[in-house]
């Protein structure tokens, strides 16, 4: 049963690139979330966070795995983290979706993931930069602030509202018109009709 989103958590994760993701993982109480590592250990995100995972890369429950997301830090612009492509590549092949956000997408370029499938980044050449074995450029859609093909999710450092919208497309979270809606509003400050009572007795009330 695919009932477990697992986060990768890790020194100097950039806390806000799925902030919003995880919360509406959370929100229906219909998945499980785990935090995942290197190893058990404390981590401390960039914003400070400090972040305690309940389980190793090693211990992913494949079976279990619904989407694997990988955030960015500079950790993998360092070339480190053979522990994350394995993993993404293992996850991959099970069957189970896999999603980054800027450098994390990184990850799934070493594991060969974005060779053949349309994919995007933080920008042109970044990854070919630091991936030596990329081979997926031509794939690579810089029009697009994140996007979602052959069970793979990415995303621009930029795109976290996009990037939580895919990653609610690919749980099948809500209606696709309640999807719809949860993308203006968070995107374009565009009030839902869930809330037009609320506002507009706001805006008497003013």
């Amino acid at each position: 049963m695919r009932d477990t989103v697992y986060f990768l958590a890790f020194d100097g994760f950039a806390d806000w690139h799925a902030a919003q993701a995880l919360c509406e993982i959370r929100r229906p109480g219909e998945w499980r979330l785990q935090t995942v590592g290197f190893s058990r250990q404390p981590v401390l995100s960039m914003g400070g966070l400090r972040v305690l995972p309940e389980l190793t890369l090693a211990e992913l429950e494949l079976k279990r795995a619904a989407l694997l997301i990988v955030p960015g830090g500079y950790l993998w612009e360092r070339g480190q983290g053979d522990e994350a492509v394995d993993a993404a590549r293992r996850v991959h092949a099970a069957g189970a979706p896999v999603a980054a956000v800027d450098s994390g997408v990184l990850v799934l370029a070493r594991a060969g993931l974005l060779d053949a499938c349309r994919h995007t980044g933080s920008w042109p050449g970044h990854i070919g930069a630091h991936v030596p074995g990329y081979a997926g450029a031509e794939q690579f859609d810089a029009t697009v602030l994140a996007v979602s093909d052959g069970g793979v999710i990415t995303a621009s450092q930029l795109g976290g509202v996009e990037f939580a919208r895919e990653v609610i497309r690919t749980l099948d979270l809500y209606s696709p018109s309640d999807r719809e809606h949860w993308y203006r509003m968070f995107k374009h400050a565009l009030p839902p009709p869930w809330c037009a009572g609320e506002v507009s007795a706001a805006a008497a009330a003013a």
